[in-house]
């Protein structure tokens, strides 16, 4: 609520003028003072209407397939039905040669209560010098009532929810029977199951496909069942392809988002056998690393409402590979 009191102060000041005009009075001073809430009415409201506008009237960009980098592919689906969608597919050959993985580092798990500190999605890939990366798994503690007010800004401590590991550290230990991806030093790769002592890890909340056949969570949550931006890691049946996945939601005409069963059944057109939910809604943020080097994100994060805008998360997946052209959006 919060985020409209510009506007509503704008509608506020523009009545005010409305009454000042009509009173009677001193011609030239009723004059100034009826300019001045003009003035400061018309600002909020021309702004928030230009916003409004923008905001349910934006185009859906292009569907395109694209190699990225050695190994991996940008795919973006974009659907007219069950809704307006745009979706956003990066997958990784984990036999690519050079590739590698990242997970937000921490300390050990007995060290510190909240080990990480916040950080978009895009900070993450320039600090760690990957080359594409998707915010993870869900953390505490986490609040949002307007952009004024919100919990995590960039550097509070926070920890997630799930197992995690970065390079053989084990920062959390985790809720049971929450699904984790482990991946070895030489990118083998495995859910729920470690190859060897474990290196690199990073969880969710549920599975929605397993074995190749799309299941609901054990707990229905409205979330669940409603359309919303999502982000999800998945496996092919060999376990030789990793797919890291964005859906925009919450904007509407341009991608209004998908229920966890929409998401499944989409994803299984394209070879997924295994999937789980990672941290969603506002959180939802994949990034590539440009042609200038620097981040670029995919997809439309919508921290705030605000399309474009990113959260600041605990843990994120980057991957590492090898350029094998310029990047073109």
């Amino acid at each position: 609520m919060a985020d409209f009191l510009p506007f509503v102060a704008g509608l506020v000041c523009l009545a005010a003028a409305t009454v000042l005009w009509r009173r009677k009075g001193r011609a030239r001073r009723k004059l100034r003072l009826t300019a001045v809430l003009l003035v400061i009415g018309a600002l909020p409201v021309l702004i928030g209407g230009g916003y409004w506008v923008w905001f349910t009237h934006r185009p859906q960009p292009p569907p395109t397939r694209q190699a990225l980098f050695e190994g991996i592919t940008y795919l973006r689906d974009v659907r007219s039905e069950p809704r307006p969608l745009v979706m956003h597919i990066v997958t990784v050959d984990l036999d690519a040669p050079d590739l590698g993985f990242v997970v937000t580092p921490g300390p050990p798990a007995t060290v510190a209560r909240l080990p990480l500190r916040a950080r978009t999605t895009s900070a993450f890939l320039d600090e760690f010098d990957v080359q594409v990366a998707i915010n993870g798994d869900f953390f505490t503690p986490f609040y949002f009532n307007s952009l004024l007010d919100y919990y995590p800004h960039e550097g509070d401590p926070v920890g997630v929810v799930g197992f995690a590991s970065a390079e053989g550290v084990i920062y959390s230990r985790g809720w049971p029977h929450r699904p984790t991806l482990y991946l070895s030093p030489d990118n083998r790769a495995g859910m729920n199951q470690a190859f060897g002592p474990v290196y690199n890890a990073i969880s969710g909340d549920f599975y929605f496909i397993s074995r190749g056949q799309v299941h609901p969570p054990d707990m229905y949550r409205p979330y669940h069942l409603q359309p919303e931006p999502r982000a999800a890691l998945g496996l092919d049946e060999a376990g030789r392809t990793l797919f890291l996945v964005a859906v925009d939601g919450r904007q509407p005409n341009y991608s209004e988002g998908l229920t966890v069963i929409e998401l499944g059944e989409i994803l299984r057109e394209y070879g997924v056998y295994t999937a789980f939910n990672l941290d969603g809604g506002g959180s939802v943020t994949l990034v590539v690393e440009g042609a200038d080097g620097r981040p670029m994100v995919l997809n439309s994060p919508i921290h705030g409402r605000v399309p474009g805008l990113e959260r600041p998360v605990a843990n994120h997946l980057g991957v590492r590979a090898a350029r094998i052209a310029s990047l073109h959006r």
